[in-house]
């Protein structure tokens, strides 16, 4: 089976390299700073770890969502004008334009691999919820991933999505997955003060038993000032399941490959 190299740069920004193809989640490549959303202000506390420069061209960008500065940052969004693609959701395509493809929940595109010509990779939308039940006129649209094709390793890549209920409908539709990219940090903000608009720590690790998940790399749990959990919070939720040798916590700027070669 070919491997997932996943290339952590910050946030909730990674480099997948899979059957040839570099991807980016959502792109965050401003220098630490604060950013006004409605009557809120987000905090960036930390930069990349990897430039733009060092990135270079992407095949695709997955994005979670274009309507917060920490999932697609001024930098990030003047990166998008690069990319051949970028893959979101019909309302990010609505506002943003150029490059967006939006897909629904469930709908799929194809995207030739440059290692094995007329096997492409599946990138399917799947559905996420950034907050509690009945938030999504507050939080607005987000979306997932799963990445699947022939010789790959099936991967999930969850967004801002805080709700189980999601993760158990895609794990029953498209389970089980060898690697699962969870956005975690609790993050919290006074929007919705009363429930977390990302996965919790230990809901983490319970969506990496939902999914059958072999692997699991956390995104999107430090650098920002609204995060309520890090890195600590999940190595130890993940060992409170027995879910240990599952978790693969990278410093920035850090690679691992999935599944190791053999």
């Amino acid at each position: 089976m070919t491997t997932l190299e996943i290339t952590y740069i910050g946030g909730p920004t990674a480099l997948l390299t899979l059957g040839g193809l570099r991807l980016l989640t959502d792109p965050t490549f401003d220098a630490p700073g604060e950013y006004a959303v409605g009557s809120r202000t987000l905090v960036k506390k930390v930069g990349p770890a990897v430039g733009v420069e060092e990135v270079g061209v992407v095949d695709a960008v997955l994005l979670s969502h274009d309507h917060h500065p920490d999932n697609l940052d001024t930098s990030g969004r003047a990166y998008l004008g690069e990319v051949p693609v970028v893959l979101s959701t019909p309302s990010a395509h609505a506002r943003v334009g150029g490059p967006v493809r939006g897909l629904a929940p469930w709908e799929h595109v194809e995207v030739e691999r440059p290692d094995a010509p007329g096997t492409p990779l599946r990138v399917t939308a799947v559905p996420a919820l950034h907050g509690p039940e009945g938030s999504e006129p507050l939080v607005g649209e987000v979306t997932g991933f799963v990445l699947s094709g022939e010789g790959l390793p099936k991967v999930y890549v969850s967004g801002d999505n805080a709700s189980l209920d999601r993760v158990r409908e895609i794990a029953d539709r498209e389970g089980p997955f060898d690697v699962a990219v969870l956005f975690a940090g609790a993050a919290r903000t006074p929007l919705v003060p009363d429930a977390p608009l990302t996965l919790t720590s230990e809901r983490a690790a319970e969506a990496a038993t939902l999914l059958g998940a072999r692997h699991v790399v956390p995104l999107h749990f430090e650098h920002w000032g609204h995060f309520t959990e890090d890195g600590p919070t999940l190595t130890k939720a993940f060992e409170a399941a027995g879910l240990s040798e599952r978790l693969h916590l990278l410093s920035p700027g850090g690679s691992v490959a999935l599944p190791p070669l053999s």
